[in-house]
């Protein structure tokens, strides 16, 4: 299973994640050049980390974050991130032609939650995320 992890990602490095990675990474500096939105450019960056080796990987909600992340979701959708989810999803489509392409086009859709709403997540090793949720107090 971590074989299949690898070429996965490996793929996915060069056919996706490489100019996805991109293209957050530079949002993430322009982000940050801009001090008020520095929360955004941390974001960005998180989520070009995510984009470069997604296979093996997930987002989890982080249970401390509060109104401010909400409120700054809301005003993130608004200017960045349905422009961005439509690019996953037109991304999504067209890898999802080929056969090889298909395993690659769920993760273009897995990465569509974090791309709209990035405050208050963090992106963990997929067999760490039940850990991290059974720890969680309720």
């Amino acid at each position: 299973m971590a074989l299949l992890r690898v070429i996965l990602n490996v793929i996915w490095l060069v056919l996706a994640g490489l100019p996805l990675a991109i293209g957050y990474f530079l949002a993430g500096i322009l982000c940050c050049i801009l001090i008020v939105t520095i929360p955004w450019g941390i974001a960005s960056f998180r989520i070009a980390n995510y984009v470069l080796w997604p296979f093996g990987r997930t987002v989890i909600d982080r249970p401390t974050a509060g109104v401010a992340s909400t409120i700054g979701n809301v005003i993130w959708i608004l200017v960045a991130g349905i422009w961005l989810v439509i690019g996953h999803i037109l991304s999504a489509a067209a890898l999802a032609v080929t056969i090889i392409g298909i395993p690659l086009a769920i993760a273009e859709i897995k990465i569509i939650p974090v791309t709209l709403t990035p405050l208050g997540k963090r992106i963990v090793p997929s067999d760490q995320a039940f850990a991290t949720l059974g720890s969680m107090r309720i």
